[in-house]
């Protein structure tokens, strides 16, 4: 299946090429600003969905650990160290493929954004299978680096950012009534 994706992706045009490697990196940022508006629409909001909105970006990067930690234990080679032909440049030798960094980061903020503002699914979550399918599209990750990575990313991120919240939402009501009595 990898290289019927890859070869594939090679008969696209160019701008297509381009699109695939920065819309992933891309993708980021969008999440990135739609976190920031998240905390901004929840700053008024009751103590608890701040907390969720704040403990998001914090999930993400649990997930991001955990799947580098399997990156060290499984050790996978990348695909396109085969002598494929693929859109990308192949990461460096130490760059292992399993799981995928990219889809556990897209799937894992699609997750926690959408458990701080779930009318944003229909939009996030779209947004990360484009962003984990570009991996294998360009040639860096076999399909089920890219499986793995999204389950990961969509499962770690949110539980730990709940597990989270029961910490940090009375440090928002601390936060919340020191401001009030110095405003």
């Amino acid at each position: 299946m990898y290289r019927d994706i890859v070869d594939f992706a090679l008969t696209t045009p160019a701008w297509l090429h381009t699109l695939a490697e920065v819309g992933t990196d891309a993708g980021l940022f969008i999440f990135a600003a739609l976190f920031v508006v998240c905390w901004w629409r929840a700053r008024h909001a009751p103590a608890r969905d701040l907390a969720i909105a704040i403990a998001g970006p914090a999930g993400i990067v649990g997930a991001y650990v955990i799947s580098e930690v399997l990156k060290l234990l499984v050790r996978e080679d990348r695909p396109c160290r085969g002598g494929v032909v693929t859109i990308a440049a192949c990461p460096p030798a130490a760059d292992w493929s399993f799981p995928s960094n990219h889809s556990v980061i897209a799937a894992g903020a699609a997750g926690t954004l959408m458990l701080a503002w779930r009318a944003l699914g229909w939009v996030v979550v779209p947004l990360a299978v484009v962003m984990a399918f570009s991996r294998v599209f360009v040639g860096v990750h076999y399909p089920h680096d890219v499986i793995a990575g999204f389950v990961l990313g969509l499962a770690l991120a949110p539980l730990l950012a709940l597990l989270m919240v029961g910490a940090v939402t009375p440090v928002v009501r601390l936060a919340r009534a020191r401001l009030s009595a110095v405003g």
